[in-house]
């Protein structure tokens, strides 16, 4: 009896711990078949390492519409570079391997190209531009390098999801000259590219998560962008940006708003009130806690079983980097630490309710800390620190229930500290730096006058607190399943390891209780 061989329409072997590619795929496009060629292939986290060898790149080129080889140890295709022969390939997933070389070329017709967290070096040839289909492409974490192609902003109008996070390119920002603009997702952060911004993204109506943090863009804050009313994540921190926030123009500015970081930049004058009053996502919230900002896009195909793309953030934790996969829908954030701000905290700020996390450290904020920021009952991160902020600590903030990290170092505070309920669990580095402050947890006590005053730092941790200016935090989702932690890093001379570790702890504590 002549043996009969086998073909497969759909494969999947993720997670099966294989050490190779399956060699019966070798006859895949040769044998006498009735049914159709290979149409997916999932080989994803696996433990196949090495070269992807070459007859691999022959099979079912005339059929393949869905690859994934993501989650192993290959290491390169061959040939560089590699211009990949599936002509109908709709999605490829190469994610998670040590892939080195230059960017694999994947056919035209292509829509979702994830190839991130490899070790790819060289620039972006202008040949990825013909991929007129394209919905998502994700570059990050590679070492490529060079300006990005001008011809990327013929692909407008149809790509979605550019992440190209994590690189080494430079130059400036190409302009998107397309009438229409796709665009949900832009980040582009972590490279060296330079400003201004583009103002073509305003014809990106869509744009929901915007990204420049870590570059070198010099320009003014960029108010044009409160015409993108779907626009929720707004992160440009440790750039140029200089001058004025001012106020908003227009009566309908940032509506959706809920994440935004400007920290680390030249940016002066007083706190945009203005803005404050008109981040709507940041009062009151209908948001389903269960979902996650950029879900819907993973709707667009499911036929595909892991054709799917989630918006990211980092969380720093003591100086270590953390990248977590998701961030959840009702994380709202403010970040403007490290900036110029003057003046007082204005009350616009009070009505923020669904805040969550607000980092105005390392400023020239001056008047009393106001007690209105008591309305702020979701308040989980509280950063005041290196400014110039007198009087009492309100005895109202004692409200702020869910208060894990409380910081006004370095101000001109005076008084007792409140003792009550969250704040009995704030440590001496939360007070250091304002000698008119008493009671506990500090030495000082109150209503004694023979009492020293608190000792100029002499350890080598409390020197260093004295020069530390910078401060940084990144919030992130933990993932699918385990909810929200707080990264922030105080610089070594704020914090030790062990207690920012018992900080984390206990705010994840905390938020189960609140979830519940």
């Amino acid at each position: 009896m002549a043996s009969i061989s086998l073909r497969y329409w759909v494969l999947g072997l993720g997670s099966c711990n294989l050490n190779s590619f399956p060699e019966y795929l070798r006859g895949q496009e040769d044998l006498y078949q009735p049914f159709k060629d290979l149409y997916q292939l999932d080989l994803s986290y696996n433990k196949i390492s090495g070269q992807v060898p070459e007859w691999f790149l022959n099979v079912s080129t005339k059929e393949l519409v869905y690859l994934n080889l993501s989650g192993n140890f290959l290491t390169s295709f061959g040939q560089d570079p590699v211009t990949f022969k599936w002509t109908k390939l709709v999605s490829a997933d190469l994610r998670f391997n040590q892939l080195q070389g230059s960017l694999p070329i994947p056919p035209p017709k292509i829509l979702n190209y994830y190839i991130s967290n490899n070790r790819l070096s060289g620039e972006i040839s202008p040949v990825i531009c013909n991929l007129t289909s394209i919905r998502m492409i994700d570059l990050s974490n590679n070492n490529l390098t060079g300006v990005l192609p001008r011809c990327l902003s013929n692909l407008s109008g149809s790509l979605e999801v550019m992440s190209l996070q994590s690189n080494g390119f430079n130059g400036k920002i190409p302009q998107l000259n397309g009438d229409n603009c796709a665009f949900l997702m832009i980040d582009l952060s972590y490279n060296e590219l330079m400003g201004p911004l583009p103002r073509s993204l305003r014809k990106c109506k869509n744009l929901e998560f915007l990204s420049f943090g870590n570059n070198q863009i010099r320009d003014v804050f960029p108010s044009w962008l409160g015409s993108l009313i779907g626009l929720k994540v707004l992160g440009l921190r440790h750039n140029r940006f200089h001058g004025l926030v001012g106020e908003p123009t227009d009566g309908f500015e940032f509506p959706k708003l809920q994440i935004i970081d400007l920290s680390q930049n030249n940016l002066s004058g007083s706190l945009p009130s203005g803005y404050f009053k008109q981040w709507t996502a940041m009062k009151v919230s209908e948001r389903v806690q269960s979902d996650y900002i950029g879900n819907f896009i993973q709707e667009a195909m499911p036929f595909f079983p892991s054709s799917t793309f989630d918006y990211s953030m980092r969380v720093i934790i003591k100086g270590i980097q953390m990248n977590y996969l998701k961030i959840q829908e009702y994380l709202t954030l403010i970040d403007l630490s490290s900036n110029n701000f003057s003046g007082v905290i204005p009350e616009t700020i009070g009505s923020l309710k669904q805040l969550e996390l607000l980092n105005l450290s390392n400023n020239m904020l001056s008047g009393p800390l106001p007690p209105f920021l008591a309305n702020l009952t979701n308040l989980e991160a509280l950063d005041l620190s290196q400014n110039q902020l007198s009087g009492k600590i309100p005895q109202e903030l004692t409200q702020l229930t869910f208060l894990a990290i409380f910081n006004v170092s370095y101000n001109r505070l005076t008084g007792p500290i409140p003792q009550s309920l969250q704040f009995d669990t704030f440590g001496n580095n939360s007070y250091r730096g304002n000698s008119g402050l008493c009671g506990t947890p500090l030495s000082r006590k109150c209503r004694d006058p023979k009492a020293s005053p608190p000792s100029s730092p002499t350890s080598e941790e409390d020197q260093d607190s004295g020069n530390a200016m910078e401060l940084d935090w990144k919030i992130v989702c933990m993932g699918y399943a385990s909810g929200l932690v707080i990264g922030v890093v105080l610089g070594n001379s704020f914090i030790t390891r062990r207690r920012a570790q018992r900080l984390v702890k206990n705010f994840g504590k905390r938020k189960q209780r609140r979830r519940r």
